[in-house]
């Protein structure tokens, strides 16, 4: 479980406001699954999804996240794993491959994953709700934002410690949010691998 704890590049939970911000979450609470609803409903509530609200700059670092508050859906899930990493709770990173308009082109989105006590790993997915998205914490059954509807599109089974580099090529490279949309990042995963990486089962 090492790599899902672990503060990094991207993932920066040792970032003084997002370790701050993770404590005040807990608060004085030590049930794990209680805090990490706490974090998620606060980057799906709190943290403005970057195309949603047209909302710049682009963000990818955890504490960039934090400090601007907002950040596309694969943002998003560095700053849950980063809260829940601080908070001593294992995370890592899954993504989906989906159509924009039920049709090609695909581009990878992103969710978490976080391991749970009672339940194990447990996907969920911070990106925002809106009309026709609603994603809940409702462990153990998992209600993600989107689900597989079209030909070619795929659910990955993988946990990534830290973020795929199509995204970080996406985020980084791009200026603006609009950009990024234009540029959105996709990646055939069914076959990657990864040392960072466990199978759901």
């Amino acid at each position: 479980m090492e790599e899902f704890l672990a503060s990094s590049t991207y993932i920066d939970w040792q970032h003084p406001a997002v370790l701050a911000q993770a404590l005040q979450l807990a608060g004085r609470s030590d049930d794990q699954t209680e805090i990490a609803r706490r974090c998620f409903h606060f980057v799906r509530d709190q943290i403005r999804h970057s195309w949603d609200y047209r909302q710049n700059p682009v963000t990818c670092k955890a504490s960039d996240v934090l400090v601007h508050g907002t950040g596309y859906c694969y943002a998003k899930s560095h700053l849950l794993a980063a809260l829940l990493r601080a908070n001593g709770i294992p995370a890592g990173l899954c993504y989906q491959r989906l159509t924009i308009a039920n049709e090609p082109p695909f581009c990878l989105h992103g969710l978490n994953a976080v391991f749970l006590p009672q339940h194990g790993w447990y996907r969920l997915d911070a990106r925002g709700n809106k009309p026709g998205v609603q994603a809940e914490f409702c462990p153990p059954q998992e209600q993600l934002a989107f689900a597989i509807a079209t030909a070619g599109e795929q659910d990955y089974d993988g946990i990534w410690a830290e973020p795929h580099a199509a995204v970080l090529s996406a985020l980084l490279e791009q200026p603006t949010v609009e950009a990024v949309l234009e540029n959105l990042p996709d990646a055939d995963l069914s076959t990657a691998t990864t040392p960072a990486r466990l199978k759901f089962s």
